[in-house]
């Protein structure tokens, strides 16, 4: 068997991503993507993260426009680039022109002006503006509103669960390097919503206050207008870049968290075929999907309990309730006691969410029946006497926000994310680690003193809260909302799920899961109606698997924080063994990067990158052989390197 390609080693999916087309005017710079502006800088300062005119459909996934009659000018005073689109499907179309102008004053403009021919069903379409949250969460901002008025606010601290700022003409803010930044939105109202709820990292400004009614329908001969102004203003502060990242170990946070893994029925058979290997990987616990409403029943709980003490994990029961009311969601939880009970209390952990709750209530819609929360955790508590009872959402952290239970009635508050719910592109799914810090602190606030997990999570979402469901992924293609996402088994998903870990670790999460045993968002290849790109036919584990590996080896260990920027090239954590001071940190980026102590010490150390993915694969123990090793260390993109030293 070849050795696989660098992208398929790196992304696992052989998709080539042209790289985006910077356009400069003196010292305003920013990134043309598939039409849209990315990473707004002046003097190399960003300013904004993406100001974009979007096309999105009735279940909130957004079109990607095919982009003909591209034109671009540009001088060392200023650019422009014209374009015309096509946003839809086989069902509908939307059509769209785009002018963007640059100057060196500082001024951007994007105008987009287009409409449809036969009708449009759409959630939204028009101009979405990102401001970054590095630098920006607590700062100040100026609102204006549409009718003129002027109001000082602050950007979130905490995850906002609704829409921070409302009825938006402008807003003005001050960047962290002392930049003046105005964004002047015409063409219809704006407002904005915290991004950092589904750990985007950004604060996102769109088209179309939620209050009116949603999807709407664009008609024939109706003009869609709207343009995006940003000023510029201001010296900004220098900063020193360069050298090897230096990796510090700080002060001691507290153990290492248990490392979970999910396991759904439809990848029970393929998961115990992997026993052997699992068992090598070791989690702590497995998270047992169960939901009535897909034809869940004892024999598939009792196909998961038997992965689950084959490979010597403590199975825990994630519970969907089908019923809306009270008595009738008692009853249900009684029936699944009762289950419980005759295969002999297996539970460690119950974890129940009502089946409406997996989906999505936008903020002003009415709540769907649901049985009352702390009705339903007094009733699981009856249920199941000798386990921990949790809850919160399956869904993700925004529904948890937005929908708080009452966390006196629970042992455990838990939830879930993924990186890809608004964009599937790399860098937006890595840059997802910023609002890490975020989620812990309003999680903390919301949980209070009960201990609360997160997971199981992975890249791909499990359901999809906002449509009918996830994206399937034949063509095994990046792409948001997918189900099976191709960077599960590249070195990429081992990064983002080092990034993940150590995030929540240090946040204080009593437990983590990642992914699954097999699957979409498996560890190990297994036979799959998915595509798999060399793994179909060398099979193995994939990166991440080692990482888990590693991770969950070192439950218990004193961790130490590592003082590496939010946004910075790598990420990782440090944690105190017998056997000294273990690293693991990974290169979140394409481009490679150098790592050293911050201290001389001898050092031993073990890499995973694209040049050893074969023999990776073939090893699930590879991360034991250390070797000696001195001075910086060059990781590769997205690589990962276990240090061991002694000091």
């Amino acid at each position: 068997m070849s050795d696989p390609s660098r992208a398929i080693a790196l992304y696992g999916t052989e998709e080539t991503v042209p790289p985006p087309r910077i356009l400069r005017a003196g010292k305003l710079s920013a990134e043309l993507e598939a039409g849209n502006l990315r990473y707004i800088r002046w003097d190399g300062h960003e300013v904004l993260r993406a100001v974009s005119f979007i096309v999105r459909d009735k279940d909130w996934g957004t079109y990607n426009p095919e982009i003909s009659g591209l034109e671009i000018t540009e001088d060392d005073d200023a650019f422009t680039v014209t374009l015309h689109a096509v946003a839809g499907d086989g069902d509908q179309s939307f059509a769209y022109d785009a002018r963007i102008e640059g100057r060196a004053d500082g001024t951007l403009t994007f105008h987009g002006t287009g409409g449809t021919e036969d009708g449009f069903l759409t959630n939204r379409t028009g101009f979405v503006i990102l401001h970054p949250i590095d630098g920006i969460a607590g700062a100040p901002v100026t609102i204006e509103h549409t009718g003129g008025e002027t109001a000082e606010s602050l950007f979130p601290e905490i995850i906002d669960p609704v829409q921070p700022m409302m009825d938006l003409r402008a807003l003005s803010h001050t960047t962290p390097a002392g930049l003046k930044v105005r964004v002047l939105m015409e063409g219809d109202t704006y407002e904005m919503e915290d991004q950092r709820n589904w750990t985007d990292a950004s604060y996102k400004t769109y088209v179309r206050p939620l209050a009116r009614p949603w999807p709407y329908r664009i008609e024939p001969g109706e003009v869609i207008d709207q343009t995006i102004t940003v000023t510029v203003t201001g010296m900004a502060a220098t900063t020193e870049t360069g050298g090897a990242v230096k990796l510090r170990p700080g002060a001691e946070v507290g153990p290492l968290p248990p490392l979970g893994l999910g396991l759904r029925p439809e990848d029970a058979a393929t998961a115990k075929a992997a026993a052997e290997t699992l068992r090598a990987l070791a989690p702590a616990y497995m998270v047992l999907h169960h939901d009535p409403r897909a034809g869940h029943d004892r024999a598939t709980l009792e196909a998961m309990l038997d992965v689950s003490r084959t490979v010597g994990a403590t199975p825990w029961l994630e519970a969907v309730i089908e019923a809306t009311d009270d008595a009738g969601a008692a009853s249900e939880i009684a029936a699944l006691g009762a289950m419980s009970k005759a295969l002999g209390h297996p539970f460690h952990t119950v974890l129940v969410s009502p089946a409406p709750d997996l989906k999505c209530t936008l903020p002003g819609s009415v709540w769907p029946d649901a049985p009352d929360a702390a009705t339903l955790y007094d009733a699981t508590r009856a249920a199941f006497p000798e386990a921990r009872i949790g809850g919160g959402m399956f869904s993700y952290f925004t529904e948890l926000n937005r929908k708080r239970p009452p966390v006196d009635r629970l042992d455990l508050l838990s939830f879930t994310t993924s990186p890809m719910v608004h964009a599937g592109d790399d860098r937006s799914v890595i840059e997802t680690r910023e609002a890490h810090p975020a989620i812990v602190k309003s999680v903390t606030e919301i949980a209070g003193t009960t201990p609360w997990a997160v997971g199981p999570s992975a890249i791909g979402i499990r359901d999809n809260p906002y449509g009918a469901a996830a994206k399937d992924n034949p063509g095994n293609i990046r792409q948001a909302m997918n189900w099976n996402d191709p960077r599960q088994r590249g070195l990429f998903g081992a990064a983002w799920a080092l990034t993940y870990f150590a995030h929540f670790a240090e946040g204080g999460a009593s437990s983590i899961a990642l992914g699954a045993a097999t699957g979409p968002f498996g560890a190990i290849a297994a036979p799959s109606d998915f595509p798999k790109p060399w793994f179909d036919e060398a099979g193995g584990v994939y990166p991440v698997f080692h990482v888990l590996r590693g991770l969950a080896r070192l439950e218990g260990a004193t961790m130490h924080a590592l003082d590496l920027p939010a946004a910075g090239p790598v990420a990782g954590l440090a944690a105190r063994t017998d056997g000294g001071l273990e690293i693991w940190v990974a290169n979140v980026g394409p481009d490679p990067v150098e790592v050293a102590l911050a201290h001389d010490a001898e050092m031993r150390v073990a890499r995973l990158d694209a040049g050893g993915f074969a023999a990776a694969a073939a090893n699930p123990a590879i991360m034991d052989d250390l070797s000696p090793a001195s001075g910086a260390l060059t990781l590769d993109a997205f690589a990962i390197a276990r240090i061991v030293t002694g000091a």
